[in-house]
This record gives structure tokens, sequence and C-alpha cells, in this order.
């Protein structure tokens, strides 16, 4: 009898062990100022990054938790365990690859440039020499325009909407970002504007922790998945649409 007790507590230990870890939320760190990828709205995080998370998370059989917080903080917070991957519009570089593993890239992005839209002195990026840029702390951007830009002197802000800001106002003379969120920027602002040269080009991916092979291998296979059977081309015509009429999808729609 105390045999047959014994077995029974431990599967029921063993169940309820397999229920919590099932009902675990997985969690999602990102930056929300990096629209159509990642932008609040009203109280809520939305965007392409967080549809293919919700995405992400269903296939991998948990909730999804987004966490906000500062771009060039959540590498740390994914080696620390705040998080559990990253969906960011972040470039999967070899720097990076020395923290982190990635996953299949999800997006192909270029970097641009804003100006004010009254400049006539810009015109591409050699045109930044000496001049003071404003970029995103940790991105690509702030990377390429340290080590390609000579005589560049480089303010790097928490967003890219705040670099914008300090471009209106007169404190820098550019802004070196990413495409997409460039136009964001500029639909959202008469006074500035893009220049239009093709000079880096990134590949977006997933970042998981060091060895997270299960997560990572669940992220690949859902990628896969959408890109075949239409769901990637949904979202893509919902939040980068070719007349600008963003679409916000609930998870329900997804």
């Amino acid at each position: 009898m105390k045999k047959i007790f014994a077995v029974l507590s431990t599967l029921i230990v063993l169940s309820c062990f397999s229920c919590a870890k099932k009902n675990d939320v997985v969690k999602m760190g990102t930056n929300a100022a990096f629209p159509p990828f990642e932008w609040i709205e009203g109280s809520e995080v939305v965007g392409f990054d967080i549809a293919v998370s919700h995405l992400i998370a269903r296939d991998y059989g948990r909730p999804l938790k987004v966490v906000d917080m500062n771009f060039d903080g959540l590498i740390a917070a994914l080696q620390s365990g705040s998080i559990d991957f990253i969906a960011a519009g972040m470039t999967a570089t070899d720097e990076r690859r020395k923290y982190v593993d990635f996953s299949e890239p999800y997006y192909s992005s270029r970097q641009t440039i804003i100006a004010r839209a009254d400049t006539n002195d810009i015109s591409s990026i050699a045109d930044l020499k000496g001049r003071v840029v404003g970029v995103q702390a940790g991105t690509t951007g702030e990377g390429y325009v340290n080590e390609e830009i000579d005589g560049a002197t480089v303010k790097s802000f928490r967003t890219v909407i705040d670099a914008a800001l300090a471009l209106k106002n007169g404190a820098i003379d550019s802004i070196v970002i990413d495409e997409l969120p460039a136009k964001e920027i500029v639909k959202r602002n008469a006074e500035l504007k893009i220049i239009d040269d093709d000079f880096l080009t990134d590949e977006y991916a997933i970042a998981v922790r060091k060895g997270n092979s299960d997560l990572l291998d669940s992220i690949n296979k859902t990628i896969k998945t959408i890109k075949e059977n239409g769901v990637y081309q949904k979202l893509s015509d919902a939040y980068m649409p070719l007349d600008g009429n963003v679409k916000i999808l609930s998870a329900d729609e997804l």
C-alpha cells in the first residue's frame, strides 16, 4: 500500500509539474519604439514582431508575455533569464552571435538616413563625415557610423523617436536607422525627410540564449511554416502595407 501511495504521489507531482511548465509564459523582449515592428498603441505593444511572437508562443505551447525595455539592454536580459527570446528588429551580427543564438532570418532590411526637410547638403552616407549623427543605442546603425564615418560625432538615443525629436530641434544633423522605422518617423514628421542611399543591408532574426536549442528549433519551425502557408504575407500586408494604412491584428486574427 505504501509503495502504491508513493507511486501515485510521484505521478501527481510529475503531472502538476508538467502542467505548470505547459502553462508558464514565454517572455519576449523588445523595444517598443520601432514601428512597424513594435510600438505602443494605447496601453498595448503591437507590431509585426509582436504578431510573429504570438505565433511562436502558440506553436511552443505557452502564452506570450511581452517585455518592453531599452534596446541596448535586451541581450543582457536574455542572458540573465529575464526574457526567453528577443524579437526587436535585431540584426544577426557576428558580434551578437558571441552572446546569443539566432534563428533563421525573418526579414531583410537596410539602413537609411533621415535629415531635416530643408537640408540640401546631405545626399549620401559620405556627406555625414564630420557631422553630428543620431543613432539608437545598441543598433547596427550605431556600430556602422562609429566604424565607417570618419570624423562623425555620434549621439546615441534610447529610441529613434528621441533621435527624431533631437533632429527636429537642431541638436543633430541626421539619423542613421533602419528603413521601415525611418519611413514611419518621416510619415509622422513633415519637417523630416529620407535620404535615399543604399549603403548597408541587415537580416533580422530572433535571438535566444546560447544553447536553448529546444526554443530555437521551435522558432525556426514557426518562421518556416508562416513563410510557406501565407501567414507571413498576411502580416506583411497588415503592418507594412503599400498604401500606408496599417492594420493591427489581434491574436485571434493571426
